[in-house]
């Protein structure tokens, strides 16, 4: 792979391009990162530099180039049961206080990457339907939504890698959860009936989602300008059922952003509210 450079005006003018599609904000000082991961694309595209990549993803007519862009620039960092304390407040708190409800339960998974938070998600419920029987009477339906369509091809696959299953996983959860095929760990039929994918850019509306009772949004407001954050947050709320519960990150916070959410603070950690009388 030729070894390609930017010059700081190529990197701003990719940094608007990528703010602009996408929403992420790399700030100054990470010319390195963008040339690791898109030198091969120019030289798959015959591009002889950052400058000729932009203007190419500028004119709009090359939407292939335009997604492999945004897919290399994303970071797809995941696990099973990632910080544990969401999936415990769940099992603990959730469920229990909204499962006498009508209609079906519905999570949604926000940049759900390959996968693995939608799917923990629908283990818990499994395990909370074998130790709490009768508790939980409505259906659940879980929604994974990511920007990237090579994250959501393995994520409807449901068939990881030796390396990915042991990030996060117990054995007894690979045992249960899990079947071997081939060189991979397949996802039982009972976790995945639960979850489907769609993808979604979080800039883009929410509306064709429908309305959630809980909506996981973690490790992704970090990437967001304020303005970006604040618009996302508003939308999650519209997304979310009055008194439904949003689920950020350990170093997010939606109180700068936005009057939508109270926090809650239950024995597991924190959590956001949907307050019943806010309003757009």
């Amino acid at each position: 792979m030729t070894r390609h450079t930017l010059s700081q005006q190529e990197y701003d003018e990719f940094c608007r391009f990528l703010a602009e599609a996408s929403g992420i904000e790399l700030g100054p000082g990470k010319q390195y990162l963008v040339s690791s991961r898109l030198g091969r694309l120019l030289d798959e595209h015959g591009l002889g530099s950052f400058a000729a990549l932009t203007r190419r993803l500028q004119d709009g007519a090359d939407n292939a180039l335009r997604q492999q862009v945004v897919d290399a620039m994303t970071t797809n960092e995941t696990m099973w049961f990632r910080d544990t304390y969401p999936f415990e407040m769940l099992k603990q708190a959730l469920l229990p206080e909204l499962g006498a409800g009508s209609g079906p339960l519905r999570i949604w998974s926000a940049a759900c990457s390959s996968g693995q938070e939608a799917y923990s998600i629908s283990m818990v419920v499994s395990e909370f339907n074998v130790n709490r029987p009768g508790v939980l009477r409505r259906p659940v339906e879980i929604v994974g939504t990511d920007i990237s369509p090579s994250m959501l091809q393995i994520a409807r696959s449901a068939c990881y890698e030796e390396l990915a299953v042991r990030r996060g996983l117990s054995a007894e959860r690979l045992q249960r959860f899990f079947r071997q095929r081939g060189g991979c760990w397949e996802v039982v039929p009972e976790v995945r009936q639960r979850v489907r994918f769609t993808e979604l850019n979080l800039l883009s509306s929410y509306v064709l989602l429908g309305r959630f009772d809980i909506v996981f949004c973690r490790n992704v407001l970090i990437y967001f300008s304020p303005d970006v954050k604040r618009d996302i947050l508003r939308r999650i709320a519209q997304a979310l059922n009055p008194g439904g519960y949003l689920f950020l990150g350990g170093s997010e916070s939606p109180s700068s952003y936005t009057d939508a959410f109270e926090l809650r603070r239950l024995p597991q950690g924190v959590i956001y509210q949907r307050r019943p009388d806010w309003r757009p």
